[in-house]
């Protein structure tokens, strides 16, 4: 039996003959005449992988700031400026001092092998030790500071650190935030004191619950020790309002990537040079939101607590993970802060034509906002918060927070584009295996959302600023089924509208029945505002008026009778009449009066039909309609009591010219 070439031998193997000897290769000088191809690579200049792993990231190019004296800061002088700046923030008011802070992640080893400093005294320019009076277990330990880290940076922290922190498929980071999936406006305070006395809205139907400075002191103690007991903390140093002579400086310090990158993406993102250089912040949160609150502390009602002091520009979070409490905290201290600049703040859409034409949208939930002002034929300005000044409009963020639910590439194509690498995307769910978000599923919560940067936006407006605007569109769901599809408003109608913020929601009864219920929130915006409603409207007014802007009140509701009667308004509809409003063509319809709201309605509006244009119209019980029209005019009144008594103008005469210009019966 024999296989190939070989030969069976007696023990059932195999034994191949003898050929001459493979010859041994040997290495040396190569001789003149052979030609020696060496493929191979140099070898890299390192002796552990440790060494190895620091080569694979080159150091970011620093900046040069120039201090005062006209000479650039080294590298060491801007590394200590700015950990002294961080110690200072995190400081405790007992011990008067911050804690030990080193710049970088713990977890991440050195070339030497080592993970946190061998020097205890802060000779170093990555780290910071302030002199301490009294010595305790806090004071003896380093804080590492995690700075303005790059998206990259934050996805490998939340990944590493925080448990429910996954990549989607579409590249974003898909995140939890807890027990809380929203705000908890209950749970909001705002510091009370000789300056906040007389200048905030207190009282009924205001948003500002008050409590006193020891408190919130008390709740400052808590958070920072928290902070400070932590082996690392996230530090932003950012900015709000792209217009660049009104911008804020903030920083915010927590305790989770998301949190950092949620904001990130919310805020406007410094340059390299605007941040070497940023110096002092203007406002500074704390978000402790890991922690709760003490609720045998005075003014507290749950574990949740979150706190304004205007007076020292400081922002607490204890209780909720739910990151649009900073985003919308930051928004309530610009609703105060900018009016005393005399610029006017406000909870709005905002787009730009080709021609420089600008509209601001106002609506509240479900009045299609952000669907009607984004717009493929206009630049978007911004998507939630701006400030009207004297040269224009301006958005305060950087980023938008768009609603995931039901979202569809169909429905809502540039939202469903920019959810790509650095978006994050709050409380979704996704297939285990593929990671593909499901929007329909509503198992964590309703309110899934998505923060991405401005940028993300194709047709964005960058930088985030445009002239005065020519049009102020008021948006409301009218599930009742009796305002019209537009109106033109004169200054009083707008004024009045814009206190009022109204929309209709439907919501289910205990019995199955459905039936509009009407929701008022004012200055459609009413959990962020600070002053009272009609100081924001008299703003408004007068900006609309030196401009020549024109006021409208748009139904993206009912029509023909009211929610299970009539049908909704087409949305092709209102975008007919939303750009009929952008060209200035509206303008030069024929109108007609309304009774009881006196609205002036067009009569006909191009390639829409002219009996919905008028609800009375569109309705077959005339009966019903007059009724429902009289009913939702007293929920108008009776919701107004609230601000009838706040005079303002000369001797209150824009009061009465308000009050003028509700429904009259």
């Amino acid at each position: 039996m024999s296989a190939g070439n070989g030969n069976a031998n007696g023990d059932g193997g195999f034994s191949f003959p003898k050929g001459p000897a493979i010859p041994k290769i040997t290495t040396g000088a190569k001789r003149d005449n052979e030609i020696c191809h060496d493929d191979s690579g140099p070898t890299v200049k390192a002796t552990t992988l440790d060494e190895l792993h620091s080569l694979q990231k080159k150091r970011s190019a620093p900046t040069t700031p120039i201090n005062q004296s006209g000479t650039a800061f080294s590298e060491e002088e801007r590394h200590k400026i700015q950990l002294q700046s961080i110690s200072a923030s995190l400081a405790s008011l007992t011990r008067e001092s911050g804690p030990k802070v080193v710049r970088g992640d713990p977890a991440e080893k050195k070339a030497d092998g080592t993970t946190t400093p061998a020097y205890a005294h802060g000779q170093h320019p990555s780290i910071f030790s302030p002199a301490l009076g009294a010595v305790s277990d806090s004071s003896l330990k380093f804080t590492h500071v995690l700075y303005n880290l790059s998206p990259a940076e934050l996805y490998e922290q939340a990944i590493k650190y925080e448990k429910g922190s996954f990549i989607t498929s579409n590249g974003a980071l898909a995140t939890l935030s807890g027990a809380k999936t929203g705000r908890a406006p209950r749970d909001k305070r705002v510091v009370r004191d000789e300056t906040t006395e007389d200048e905030l809205w207190w009282g009924k139907g205001s948003p500002n619950i008050e409590m006193d400075e020891h408190t919130f002191m008390v709740n400052r103690e808590r958070a920072v020790d928290y902070l400070n007991s932590l082996e690392k903390v996230f530090v932003n140093d950012q900015f709000l309002n792209w217009d660049p002579e009104n911008r804020i400086k903030v920083r915010i310090v927590s305790a989770r990537a998301y949190h950092s990158l949620f904001m990130h993406n919310m805020c406007i993102r410094p340059t390299p040079e605007e941040l070497e250089s940023f110096g002092t912040p203007d406002f500074t949160i704390y978000n402790a939101g890991q922690f709760p609150c003490n609720r045998y502390t005075h003014y507290m009602t749950s574990s949740t607590s979150i706190d304004l002091n205007l007076s020292r520009r400081e922002m607490v979070i204890l209780g909720t993970q739910y990151a649009g409490e900073m985003k919308k905290g930051l928004f309530s201290v610009m609703h105060y802060l900018m009016p005393k600049r005399r610029i006017l703040s406000l909870h709005s859409g905002c787009n730009m034509g080709k021609d420089g034409d600008v509209a601001l949208f106002f609506g509240l939930s479900g009045t299609g906002k952000t669907t009607l002002s984004t717009d493929h034929n206009r630049y978007l300005i911004g998507d939630d918060e701006h400030c009207w000044t004297e040269t224009g409009v301006s958005n305060i963020e950087g980023g938008c927070y768009a609603k995931c639910v039901d979202l569809s590439r169909e429905k809502e194509p540039d939202i469903w584009n920019a959810i790509k690498f650095g978006t994050v995307l709050e409380n979704v769910v996704f297939d285990e295996h593929t990671r593909e978000v499901d929007y329909s599923d509503k198992s964590v919560t309703e309110n899934t959302r998505a923060a991405y940067p401005i940028e993300f936006i194709p047709n964005a407006k960058i930088p985030c600023v445009g002239p005065h605007p020519k049009n102020v569109i008021l948006l409301a769901c009218d599930a009742f089924g009796v305002l019209p599809p537009v109106s033109k408003l004169n200054l009083a109608q707008t004024m009045y509208h814009f206190i009022s913020g109204y929309t209709a929601l439907v919501a289910g009864t205990e019995d199955g029945i459905k039936e509009p219920t009407a929701t008022f929130s004012a200055c459609f915006g009413a959990a962020f505002i600070m002053l009272h409603p009609t100081k924001y409207a008299a703003m408004l007014a007068e900006k609309m008026k030196t401009q020549g802007a024109t006021g409208w009140l748009v139904n993206t509701g009912w029509s023909g009778g009211s929610y299970g009667v009539g049908n909704r308004i087409k949305l092709a509809y209102t975008r007919k009449i939303i750009d009929a409003i952008h060209s200035g063509s509206l303008l030069e319809a024929n109108y007609k009066k309304t009774e009881i709201f006196g609205f002036e309605i067009p009569t006909e509006i191009e390639g829409i039909p002219s009996e919905i244009l008028d609800p009375v119209n569109s309705w077959s019980d005339k009966k019903a309609h007059k009724e429902t029209l009289l009913k939702l005019g007293g929920l108008f009144k009776k919701n107004f009591e609230t601000f009838a008594n706040h005079k303002i103008g000369v001797d209150g005469k824009l009061t009465e010219e308000i009050l003028a210009a509700g429904p009259i019966f």
